[in-house]
């Protein structure tokens, strides 16, 4: 249990909360049939998700609860994006720098809140996380879209999960609190905006299942070129090198189930 957490001066917490609600509502602004207060609610949600998703996790009075100024600086923002979406866009690399920092900073806040509660690691890092980009999964989810941290894309959890990761190992080499936060901050933001730089992004789930089918081919087109030549003479039946994982039953068998 850690005696105290990471703490950042109200002005920064807010611009944060700002930033994040800044472009949930250029996002937002972007559908059609959502009106004024649509654009505003989305925004708003977007700046204080991650922290209200973080203490209600932790079962606490949610911190933009707690002050005025989150909500006011929250939908202020909003407003402004939607407002000024299209001015916002010439300084959007601003904002991409800021929003890195950003989700650095909640996530350290997040980390440091849970472990101070008496939470283990592996569920401390979980809440980290979670703080970090609730806010973008509830702007998804209320515009009922695709939540864009399930597709391929940009590393943005992966990003914080590394930046909070690297939080708990200082912290457990006795670095202070204050140290290991901002290590947390640079990490998280360094990782980001080098993924947003060069478009580093984990890979699709069926791209793996591609490699394996274009290796077995490979290896069949092998066999098969070094059998016309002559150069081996084998009695192999190809068939038994396919996966039959990845190759459908060929009749007669049981079908896959329906999944709707």
């Amino acid at each position: 249990m850690l005696d105290e957490t990471f703490l950042t001066p109200l002005p920064i917490d807010l611009i944060a909360v700002g930033v994040g609600s800044l472009q949930g509502a250029m996002f937002a602004a972007g559908f059609k049939r959502i009106d004024l207060l649509g654009v505003a609610i989305i925004g708003t949600a977007s700046g204080i998700g991650g922290g209200f998703l973080r203490d209600i996790l932790l079962g606490v009075t949610p911190a933009s609860f707690s002050e005025n100024l989150y909500l006011i600086v929250a939908t202020g923002a909003a407003f402004i994006g939607m407002l000024l979406s299209r001015l916002l866009e010439k300084v959007d690399p601003l904002i991409t720098v800021l929003d890195a920092l950003s989700i650095g900073m909640f996530g350290a806040i997040g980390t440091t809140k849970a472990l101070a509660m008496g939470l283990p690691v592996v569920p401390a890092l979980f809440i980290g996380t979670v703080s970090a980009v609730g806010g973008g999964v509830l702007r998804d989810v209320m515009l009922n879209i695709p939540i864009a941290l399930m597709h391929v894309g940009s590393l943005y959890a992966v990003a914080s999960l590394v930046g909070v990761s690297t939080l708990a190992a200082l912290l457990a080499l006795g670095v202070p609190v204050m140290i290991a936060g901002v290590a947390c901050v640079i990490v998280t933001a360094v990782l980001r905006l080098l993924a947003v730089r060069f478009g580093w992004s984990l890979p699709e789930q069926r791209a793996l299942s591609r490699i394996r089918l274009r290796r077995q081919r490979q290896v069949e087109q092998v066999i098969e070129e070094a059998l016309h030549t002559g150069a081996i003479t084998v009695e192999l039946d190809l068939r038994e090198l396919r996966d039959p994982d990845l190759d459908p039953p060929s009749g007669g068998g049981p079908e896959a189930p329906s999944r709707g």
